[in-house]
């Protein structure tokens, strides 16, 4: 394994091209292509007349989902999308500057208070999965043992094991840091504590490279685990339940954001078609992400 990228040649993103509603009612898309550099998607390159913005969170560009849909809708209504991939934080700032015109992210808390606040407008709750903690299969710290992530993360650090965290300020950060209130442990400085300021793809490969354990969504880790050694170590408990949401930048303060576009793509994620290619999207026969809203 390697630390800059990993490789995975399934079903590069031109397969998708190919897909069909047909394919999708029988339950398509077998797996991804590779997990790719967001540098090669920088704002500015390749956007047609007609196109929108979307800057997304890792776990839906790492999973190919987004290569999934978005063929359906430029087909649909000839807008093109050009989608730039950083951490859930980066792309709330970059929405709050009006550098795009829609957001797809999960930080659900820090959404509705800047929908609050007027930033964003026509948000929805999109589609969900959760957390896991991965690790080595040995299971140092012993917390295949716990049925609560807050036990998980107290027993890696009273036993000193090794933790690595994405430290970017990304929905899984955000999420592993109020874990972490909730054990009543810092463990900033730490030496056995790792935080690395990178994206899920990354932060997995130096987890399998150093025998660490670490959480991330499911949808990354399923898309890539056929090249990882760590296995799932932790999963079910509630407080680790995930939930997307899609919505876009208020034209009110960004005059300039393609308002019509984004709502066009916001009405298409959210329609009956968009529900159902959500949840018909499937990498090694494991369903990545669920439609709509996961909680009662």
């Amino acid at each position: 394994m390697y630390l800059n990228k990993i490789t995975n040649p399934l079903f590069p993103a031109v397969m998708f091209l190919a897909l069909s509603i047909a394919l999708v009612t029988a339950g398509c898309a077998d797996g991804p292509g590779p997990v790719r550099d967001p540098e090669e998607n920088a704002p500015g390159v390749g956007v047609s007349e007609s196109a929108i913005r979307l800057a997304t969170t890792t776990s839906t560009y790492d999973s190919v989902l987004l290569d999934f849909l978005n063929p359906f809708f430029t087909e649909t209504t000839g807008i093109t999308v050009e989608v730039i991939s950083q951490g859930t934080g980066a792309v709330l700032e970059a929405g709050k500057r009006g550098d795009v015109d829609v957001l797809l992210v999960h930080d659900r808390e820090t959404e509705l208070e800047l929908v609050e606040k007027g930033y964003f407008v026509d948000r929805h709750d999109v589609m969900y999965n959760d957390f896991i903690f991965v690790g080595d299969k040995d299971d140092p710290a012993g917390i295949q043992a716990a049925d609560k992530a807050v036990d998980g993360l107290t027993l890696i650090a009273e036993s000193k094991s090794t933790f690595v965290s994405r430290g970017d300020y990304s929905g899984t950060h955000r999420m592993e840091e109020r874990l972490w209130e909730d054990t009543g442990i810092d463990p900033t400085g730490e030496n056995w504590y790792l935080s690395i300021g990178q994206g899920m793809g990354n932060t997995l490969n130096l987890a399998n490279e150093i025998l660490g354990y670490t959480m991330t969504d499911r949808g990354t880790y399923v898309s890539i685990q056929d090249y990882l050694d760590p296995v799932i170590v932790l999963e079910g408990d509630p407080a680790l339940f995930n939930q997307y949401g899609i919505m876009a930048v208020n034209p009110n303060i960004h005059g300039h954001v393609e308002y019509d576009f984004a709502t066009m793509y916001i009405d298409f994620i959210m329609s009956d078609q968009g529900q159902e290619l959500i949840n018909s999207y499937q990498v090694n026969h494991d369903t990545l992400f669920y439609p709509g809203y996961g909680l009662e």
